[in-house]
C-alpha cells in the first residue's frame, strides 16, 4: 500500500515555522537551514494547491487557508501526541537522572519557579537541578547552563526562546504612603512623589519605567529617584511596602503583598504596558533528557 502521509514532516516544518515567527528561527529549532524549511512548506503548498504562508524580506503571515490548515493540523498532531503518552504511561520507563543548570532572574525565581520545581522534583526525583537566581544575564555556553529565564527584550541570538509569561506591570506603594501622598492621579502627580528606582546590573543606569500616558507608551525615567536598588529588583517590593516611596514591578512580583494589604495599586491610569519573561536554552539536539523534560514542565505550567 502506497504511503498517505509521507509529507507529515513538511507539515512539521510549517507548524514550527509558525510557532517560532520565522524560518531563521525555525531553523535553529530543527538544527536546518532556512532554505530548506522554505522548500519544505513549497511542497506543501504545491500539495494542497494553495498558498499557506504569505513572506516576505521582513514579516511572514498565515492566508485563511493556511490559518485553517495549521489549525488542524495542530488537533492532529495533539492526538498521536496524546496516544503516545497514554501508551507510554502503561509501560515502566526508565527513570531521568543527571543535573539541570538553570539561571533565572530574581523576580522568577522567588514568585513564579518554586511550585514548578517542586512538582519537577517529585516527577523525577533522580535529576539534580542548580538553580542560580540572578539579575545578571549569564553567558549560557562559557558558565556551563543548559537553560536560562529572562525578563524583557530578547537580543538576537542563536538561543531558542519561549515566552512562558507576559507580565503586566503595575505601580504599587504602601497604603501609609497613600495616605501621606496627596493627588495620586495624573502623571504630574506621579512626578512630584518619591521613587524608588531599580539600577541594570550590567548597565549601572537606572532602567526606565514602563508607563501608559494618555494611551500612548512612555519610558519614563525619574529625574532624582528617592532610593536605587541594585542587583535583586524585588528590593523595589520590600521597600515599597514599608513606605519609603512608589515603585514599578511586574504584578507577579507583588502579588503576596497584594493580597496582605502591605502594597496598593497606584495610578492605575499609567498601567497597560507588560514586561515577558522567556524561557531561552540552545537547540533542542544539544539538550540533555533532564533539561528536556524541564523545560516540557516549564512551558506547560505557564500555559495554564
Amino acid at each position: 500500500m502506497a504511503r498517505r502521509f509521507d509529507h507529515l514532516a513538511d507539515v512539521e516544518a510549517l507548524l514550527c515555522v509558525v510557532e517560532q515567527g520565522s524560518l531563521t528561527n525555525a531553523a535553529v529549532v530543527l538544527a536546518t537551514t532556512p532554505s530548506v524549511l522554505s522548500r519544505a512548506i513549497a511542497r506543501l503548498e504545491a500539495r494542497l494547491g494553495t498558498q499557506l504562508l504569505r513572506r516576505t524580506t521582513r514579516s511572514q503571515s498565515l492566508t485563511d487557508a493556511g490559518r485553517l490548515y495549521v489549525d488542524e493540523a495542530r488537533q492532529a498532531f495533539a492526538l498521536v501526541e496524546k496516544a503516545e503518552q497514554a501508551i507510554c504511561g502503561s509501560t515502566p520507563r526508565a527513570e531521568l537522572t543527571g543535573r539541570v543548570r538553570l539561571s533565572v532572574p530574581t523576580s522568577y525565581g522567588h514568585c513564579r519557579l518554586p511550585p514548578m520545581l517542586a512538582e519537577f522534583a517529585r516527577r523525577h526525583p533522580q535529576v539534580q537541578v542548580e538553580l542560580n537566581i540572578t539579575n545578571r544575564n549569564v553567558d549560557m555556553a562559557a558558565e556551563g547552563y543548559d537553560l536560562a529565564i529572562r525578563s524583557g527584550p530578547l537580543p538576537d541570538s542563536s538561543l531558542v526562546a519561549r515566552t512562558l509569561e507576559d507580565g503586566p506591570m503595575i505601580l504599587v506603594a504602601s497604603p501609609d504612603y497613600v495616605r501621606k501622598a496627596g493627588p495620586l492621579e495624573t502623571f504630574d502627580d506621579l512626578q512630584r512623589q518619591r521613587c524608588i528606582a531599580f539600577v541594570r546590573p550590567s548597565t549601572g543606569r537606572v532602567i526606565p519605567w514602563l508607563l501608559r500616558v494618555d494611551g500612548k507608551d512612555v519610558d519614563w525615567q525619574p529625574a532624582a529617584p528617592a532610593i536605587t536598588v541594585s542587583d535583586d529588583v524585588m528590593g523595589v517590593v520590600s521597600l515599597a511596602a514599608q513606605g519609603l516611596g512608589i515603585g514599578i514591578c511586574a504584578e507577579l512580583m507583588a502579588a503576596r503583598e497584594l493580597e496582605a494589604g502591605r502594597l496598593v495599586q497606584v495610578l492605575p491610569a499609567l498601567a497597560g504596558r507588560k514586561r515577558a519573561f522567556s524561557l531561552v536554552y540552545a537547540p533542542h539536539r544539544g539538550l540533555s533528557p533532564p533539561a528536556r523534560a524541564l523545560i516540557d514542565l516549564l512551558v506547560d505550567r505557564s500555559a495554564t
